[in-house]
């Protein structure tokens, strides 16, 4: 036995020789596999569109309620709604499997099945960078009508879910932030009463009050030097009024007397004189002033109680009356040691309150810092109630929007159908199986066909038969009729007749 060294002529021929049986085959695997396909047990698949709609206003305008993205959104919803807390009372309120569970099998074990025949395909994903735009439920069952319950009720879960999703997640935002507020509240109280405490106790001193203490302090230096010189004023005219009435005093005495009029009263005016040379050279501190100013007091007091001692007893005792002069001098003096009386004793209300004002404006600095601390303290608890309060006002339409079906929804497209034809086994696809598989068969065998036969056919199987180069090939002789024969001689001879010519 040699073995044949095949080519592409070779199969080709192969084929051609034994196409019958490949197609016969072929047809016969198509059959056999449809009629088969007949038997096994029948599903029927039903199938509902979600469509997710956007919210109609603007996130611009209005923050949504939550923030999770869509497609975490829905990931986890097909967690929770594929979960056996959810398929499980699924099972029991729709009678599923119900063979399984009169045989005793518990209802947990059925949850596995009933979840690999339901199937969610979201639309527009892609790479799961965009939100997608909705999802397909399908669901595949032995029953059609089976199959669709349980595709409407897990559709109905899916829109159920999310609108109470959204609804809880309204009132759980909504009670945090009315907690967030009410603490908000309670410290912006609290620092709100630190703020009021601070500026009771430091009132006049505030950062706010600094220019005004500044002010105010000016203009109460200025009143001090009025003070001041009123004082010095009043001072001098009682000086003035007292020199008068001490020279007229000592000019009546005099004449009364019998003296010179003008003793007393000349060394009155020398000592003032000499006053004055000494303040024109030194200080009132020297003490030649200090010591002519005593002279002075004494000289006048002098010349008023002797007047007092003398004229006052003549004119009660005597009927004579004190001249008018003296009278104006007297009443002259006592409003000048009223109005130094009163300039004083403003001095020292002037310079307590310039003393109170320059504390203030010492203790500003140290005040300015405590205050920004608290101002500080106060604007962060105020920001924070301030955009706690938004956020509530921002909640409160997000969830109005939630309750007018104008925020995110998940509405229903295309409810399930109810399958009028199974869905598997495809037995167009069982057909087309049983022809590649008869179409392979039948190959198989003319292939193993051709192996296994050892005729030689060419002159090259005879060369790998005898190992040996072939000199000559027999031709094959065919028996002809004579009439094919006479038909051939004729033939020859017209083609040598036309060559001829």
């Amino acid at each position: 036995m040699f073995q044949r060294e095949w080519t592409i002529e070779d199969y080709i021929s192969m084929v051609r020789g034994r196409w019958l049986l490949i197609v016969s085959l072929a047809i016969a695997g198509a059959g056999l596999a449809y009629e088969a396909s007949g038997f096994l047990p029948k599903h029927y698949q039903s199938q509902a569109q979600v469509l997710i709609q956007r919210p109609t206003v603007p996130t611009d305008f209005v923050k949504p309620v939550s923030s999770t993205d869509i497609n975490e959104r829905f990931s986890t919803m097909s967690q929770q709604i594929l979960s056996p807390a959810s398929l499980a009372p699924l099972i029991r309120q729709l009678g599923l499997y119900q063979q399984e569970l009169d045989k005793g099998v518990p209802t947990e074990s059925l949850v596995p099945v009933l979840r690999s025949a339901i199937q969610l395909q979201p639309i527009g994903a892609g790479d799961g960078s965009t939100p997608i735009s909705g999802f397909y439920v399908k669901v595949t069952m032995d029953s059609p009508q089976a199959a669709q319950e349980v595709c409407t009720a897990v559709t109905s879960m899916f829109v159920n879910d999310s609108a109470r999703r959204r609804r809880e997640q309204s009132e759980k935002t909504s009670q945090f932030l009315a907690q967030q507020i009410a603490d908000a509240k309670t410290r912006l109280d609290a620092e709100d009463a630190k703020l009021a405490a601070f500026q009771s106790r430091h009132i006049g001193s505030l950062p706010d009050e600094a220019q005004a203490n500044m002010n105010f302090l000016g203009g109460l230096t200025a009143e001090l030097e009025a003070a001041t010189q009123a004082v010095v004023r009043a001072q001098q005219d009682k000086n003035l009024a007292e020199s008068m009435l001490a020279q007229q005093i000592a000019a009546r005495q005099a004449s009364q007397s019998g003296e010179n009029p003008d003793t007393l009263g000349q060394q009155l005016t020398a000592l003032q004189t000499k006053l004055s040379e000494l303040r024109s050279t030194y200080t009132d501190d020297y003490p030649d002033v200090g010591k002519t100013k005593i002279q002075i007091e004494t000289l006048k007091k002098k010349i008023i109680e002797s007047d007092q001692s003398k004229v006052g007893p003549a004119s009660s005792g005597n009927g004579s009356i004190e001249p008018i002069q003296f009278t104006q001098l007297r009443s002259q003096i006592r409003v000048d040691e009223q109005t130094i009386a009163q300039k004083t004793k403003e001095q020292d209300n002037i310079q307590q309150q310039i003393k109170s004002y320059q504390e203030r404006v010492q203790s500003s600095p140290a005040v300015a810092q405590e205050f920004k601390e608290l101002t500080r303290d106060h604007q962060t608890a105020l920001d924070l109630y301030n955009e706690l309060l938004k956020k509530r006002a921002d909640s409160v339409m997000a969830s109005d929007l939630e309750a007018r079906q104008e925020g995110e929804q998940f509405e229903v497209l295309a409810a399930a159908n109810l399958p009028n034809m199974a869905s598997s086994p495809n037995r167009q696809m069982f057909g087309l199986a049983g022809f590649g598989g008869g179409l392979a068969l039948g190959v198989g065998l003319t292939l193993l066909l051709e192996i296994r036969d050892t005729s030689v056919r060419t002159e090259r199987d005879v060369e790998l038969l005898v190992q040996f180069p072939v000199l000559a090939v027999v031709p094959a002789v065919k028996h002809i009729s004579r009439r094919r024969a006479a038909r051939l001689v004729q033939q020859s001879r017209l083609n040598s007749a036309l060559k001829g010519a």
